[in-house]
């Protein structure tokens, strides 16, 4: 399995952003738009100015390149090969290309090689040499799309509109059924597919907007008395029924982030962690409850990141137990560039093949550096930290 310019004045909340960038009226080619690649743009290595104000995706695909989704500055590449030269290692890919807009806010590679960006409108298939736009006209519509391939190669999308899957040639709908929730809300569209994950059993969940998350099993067919879908909601031990964020972590454990609701205004969201009996809530512990937690992130070690907006991000350690007096939750809330960062907005995590961490933030890019999020412009340092 392969591993998902703001509308908003710099002073709003850094991770709303997502939502804003995700959200905007579409702009860029029709939706046939096939496009050969011009030549790569090249950036100067002592060149400081950031990658771009939004870093809103992050992912290494599998020839070891990152990728950096933006929001007006369409996809960024950068190549750590050394045989490439230095200043020619970072390419700006934009609707000039035939991107489907300037915003990708997912970013994932098929069992084909080709890299699939999710953006406002639609999504965008790169074979390395041409870009190709899919839209309404090939099934894929509804503002904000997030991306996922699961084991079996397939490629699902997930939009305002709801859930997607592609047989090839179109996006299919996908239809997700309706939980009862008591007293609804939601942040931006009830239905909004925030996030898509693959667990390890091979689940489908679904992280939608008012309606909680939802496990599909694709096995269930083959089982007598098997359950297509299950709800989990608030009712269940959620923070929000507003799930931007599922990942899984090296003991199995689910994480969901959520957020809180507009519709009406409610304090509400947070993380909760699921062992597949119960939900811990981490009450205890600033800003994961009552809080918009967009970005949660599982490190392969087994460390999970939990970023919470206007309060810093929090490195979860398994190995470290509150019982014995030890504190699982370490904040890191520093930067080296503390103006560029004004409410703490993490939007995107990726942990490179290297180990390295990168944080997209509202802001620019950062890396981990053991002990604060240093700075990465277009010049860098790209090298290890």
């Amino acid at each position: 399995m392969f591993n998902p310019r703001s509308l908003f004045t710099p002073a709003s909340i850094g991770c709303t952003l997502v939502m804003a960038s995700c959200n905007a009226q579409p702009q860029g080619p029709t939706a046939d738009a096939r496009r050969v690649v011009p030549p790569a743009q090249v950036v100067a290595p002592l060149d400081t100015t950031q990658l771009s104000a939004y870093i809103v995706a992050a992912f290494e695909d599998s020839k070891g390149n990152l990728w950096f989704g933006t929001v007006g500055d369409g996809v960024i590449r950068y190549a750590p090969t050394p045989m490439v030269v230095q200043g020619e290692r970072l390419t700006y890919f934009t609707t000039e290309h035939g991107l489907a807009d300037m915003v990708a806010c997912s970013i994932v590679e098929d069992t084909q090689g080709h890299i699939w960006i999710g953006s406002h409108d639609g999504a965008t298939r790169y074979d390395g040499t041409t870009f190709t736009a899919f839209k309404t006209l090939e099934g894929l519509h509804g503002a904000g799309c997030v991306l996922l391939v699961d084991r079996n190669g397939t490629l699902w999308a997930g939009t305002n509109d709801g859930a997607f899957r592609f047989d090839g040639k179109r996006f299919q709908p996908f239809n997700i059924p309706t939980p009862a929730i008591k007293e609804p809300s939601h942040k931006w569209v009830a239905g909004k597919v925030w996030a898509l994950m693959e667990d390890s059993k091979g689940n489908i969940w679904f992280g939608r907007d008012g309606y909680g998350a939802t496990k599909y099993d694709p096995s269930a067919p083959l089982i007598e008395g098997g359950e297509r879908f299950t709800h989990f909601t608030k009712m269940d031990g959620l923070c929000s029924n507003n799930v931007t964020r599922i990942v899984e972590d090296a003991q199995g454990n689910l994480w969901f982030g959520s957020i809180t609701s507009d519709f009406p205004p409610i304090k509400e969201g947070g993380v909760a962690r699921y062992d597949g009996r119960t939900f811990t809530r981490f009450a205890d512990v600033k800003g994961l409850t009552d809080s918009d937690v967009y970005m949660v992130f599982a490190e392969r070690s087994g460390k999970v990141w939990v970023c919470s907006v206007g309060v810093g991000a929090y490195r979860y350690d398994p190995s470290t137990s509150l019982s014995n007096g030890g504190n699982s939750f370490t904040l890191f809330d520093r930067t080296e560039r503390p103006h560029l960062i004004q409410n703490f907005g993490v939007q995107a995590v990726l942990e490179d093949s290297r180990g390295t961490l990168w944080f997209g933030f509202s802001g620019g890019l950062f890396r981990f550096n053991g002990t604060e999020f240093a700075n990465v412009t277009r010049g860098g340092p790209w090298g290890s930290p």
